[in-house]
């Protein structure tokens, strides 16, 4: 009987794991099927372009032939480093303390697993990997001879070369999925194959990985939930006015334009860090822009579209709401950059409307615009220019590859381990869900923004773009100015964004967050998470501007509201969404934002 029972179980097993095969065989076949579609209807774009990479490739090996010596001396000291590795090694297994010929950086999360120091195969492993990484990194870094952009995309791709084949990234050769394979039984590994699955699913043939359980997060409900109405819209945003919960607010309103490269709800995640809660609390009437998603119908929108359907609409719409013809501005990424031209051109027009100005994180001189300028090229822009106009826009997905590229390791490998190594979901999280509801580019707008400012940098020239026909200079705009930039930025970098501080021509207060280009700026008094810096003083270099400046503990927001609050214009009653000449449409956060990117 024992017997048969085992032999029942035997066949129960198999009857399940060729129920599995066959569903597998199913869904990989309508995945064929899927990217068969994708390939038929696409054009081949990518970014980045394997022909471009490819090139590149090509320029800087031939740089590199072209000097011996280095190359020899270089692979001479690998060599070396190498031989001491290997003694090392023998050292440690006849049972003697040897210290690490390399170690991780502090902040390198892929070695932290206590198998990569005690288990010497593993430390082998990871400090070959380390030193022959650092080698190559530094034999391109002292290759003679590159101009400055090949030299940036060089370092760029060489980092996204050694990133890609560090050993974590592998099954075979990480301890800690190897060991969750053994202790589950082989079960994570078949969560590893269903999560890998249900990203190329997701994707529609193309592996879009998972970086948070999309599930957990319903936006208006858990996240995006500030009470408001949509007092306005137009082909390009919606404006939400939020309700008031102070009995009186500031006479002058608050308009945040935030980026549409994302959706503005970064600014109001969940209620404890919520930007836009928290200026409602302090008492302002908050209104801001949410940007539609485009499809290929917005294809003509440039930008001064976005300038005529954005602020200057908003600041009308915000008349009629309240009565008040002057508002205070606050400006975040591109929507500063936005923002920025926007004064300029109101400068130039004589409109007046805006009492203040806050640009978060933005820039204005695109000479350093950190690594986003590797892609920003004649030939790239050329390829991109032909795939918009084909499309209509570009794709959520090939901005989030870019932005995903920029932090390889934290928003690239550390999933892939996660989810197709260990086999385990990514954890419910705020920022990285919207993180990933990305939003497409309509193509005139993103040519203009791309060839304009981050490769001509005309921006920062007096009359080197016109808006509406007109031309602009920033030098002309004598609104306060309060210019928030973070240490951390790796998208808008800090000295590049103080270069502001010295073209504005009115009253301008700069102040330095620490940590990076959302949590930076995402901040609230109540974490006391990151600190700040101010200097009275706006001397021409920023470095110079940082050696004088006085450290703070807590948030910049503190900061800002006292800064804000000498042109809040004194007090009125607190407004309520639609009690002036513009009816609620529909309740915040609106359907503009519901609108996710199908690419």
């Amino acid at each position: 009987m024992a017997e048969s029972g085992r032999s029942n179980g035997r066949h129960a097993d198999l009857s399940e794991l060729q129920a599995e095969i066959a569903e597998l065989a199913e869904r990989a076949g309508r995945l064929y099927g899927n990217a068969l579609q994708r390939v038929s209807q696409d054009d081949g774009f990518q970014v980045p372009d394997p022909g471009v990479v490819a090139g590149l490739v090509q320029r800087v090996t031939q740089k590199l032939f072209e000097q011996p010596g280095k190359l020899a001396e270089g692979q001479q000291e690998l060599a070396r480093n190498y031989l001491q590795l290997w003694y090392h090694m023998v050292r440690r297994l006849a049972g003697e303390e040897v210290e690490p010929l390399i170690e991780p950086e502090r902040q390198d999360k892929r070695f932290a697993d206590d198998a990569w120091q005690q288990n010497v195969f593993f430390d082998f492993l990871k400090q070959s990997y380390l030193l022959t990484a650092r080698w190559l990194q530094q034999t391109v870094k002292e290759i003679e001879g590159l101009d400055p952009k090949t030299r940036l995309q060089a370092d760029f791709y060489t980092r996204q070369f050694v990133d890609a084949f560090a050993p974590s990234n592998f099954l075979a050769t990480n301890p800690r999925a190897l060991r969750e394979a053994v202790d589950s039984g082989g079960e994570s590994l078949k969560r590893s194959l269903a999560n890998l699955m249900g990203d190329l699913e997701r994707g529609k043939g193309q592996l879009a990985i998972s970086q948070t359980r999309f599930a957990a997060f319903t936006v208006g409900e858990n996240i995006a939930r500030s009470p408001g109405k949509v007092v306005y819209q137009n082909d390009l945003m919606q404006l939400i006015q939020y309700a008031p919960t102070t009995a009186t607010v500031a006479k002058r309103p608050l308009l945040i334009v935030p980026p549409w490269i994302n959706k503005f709800y970064i600014l109001d995640l969940r209620p404890s860090n919520s930007f836009v809660r928290h200026a409602v609390d302090q008492g302002h009437t908050v209104f801001i822009v949410s940007w539609v998603n485009p499809d290929e119908r917005l294809s003509g929108k440039g930008f001064d579209s976005y300038m005529q359907e954005g602020p200057l609409a908003a600041l009308a719409a915000i008349e009629q709401a309240t009565g008040e013809r002057e508002t205070n501005l606050v400006g975040y990424c591109i929507g500063g950059t936005l923002s920025a031209a926007t004064l300029a051109y109101m400068a130039a027009t004589g409109d007046q409307r805006v009492a203040s100005a806050t640009l978060l994180t933005s820039l204005t001189d695109f000479r350093e615009a950190g690594e986003l300028q590797v892609f920003v090229d004649d030939e790239q822009l050329e390829l991109l220019d032909k795939h918009m106009h084909r499309k209509g826009y570009l794709e959520s997905r090939h901005m989030a590859q870019v932005f995903n590229m920029m932090r390889d390791n934290d928003l690239i490998w550390s999933y892939v381990v996660n989810n197709y190594l260990l086999g385990r979901e990514p954890p419910a999280f705020d920022l990285l869900y919207w993180n990933a509801d990305a939003t497409r580019m309509p193509a005139m707008m993103h040519s203009f923004y791309l060839r304009k400012m981050y490769k001509e940098n005309k921006l920062i020239e007096p009359g080197g773009i016109e808006l509406l026909g007109v031309p602009i200079d920033l030098r002309k705009v004598e609104v306060p100015a309060y210019f928030l930039s973070t240490r951390e930025d790796h998208i808008a970098p800090w000295r590049c964004t103080y270069t502001a501080t010295q073209l504005f021509s009115g009253p301008r207060k700069f102040v330095l967050a620490m940590s990076g280009h959302i949590a930076g700026v995402v901040n609230p008094p109540g974490g006391n998470k990151y600190g700040y810096w101010t200097n009275a003083q706006l001397p021409p270099a920023p470095d110079a501007w940082l050696e004088n400046a006085t450290q703070h503990a807590g948030s910049w927001w503190t900061d800002w509201y006292g800064w804000l609050r000498t042109y809040a214009g004194g007090e009125v009653p607190a407004r309520q969404p639609g009690d002036g000449r513009l009816a609620p449409i529909e309740g915040a956060p609106g359907s503009y934002v519901l609108v996710m990117a199908q690419d």
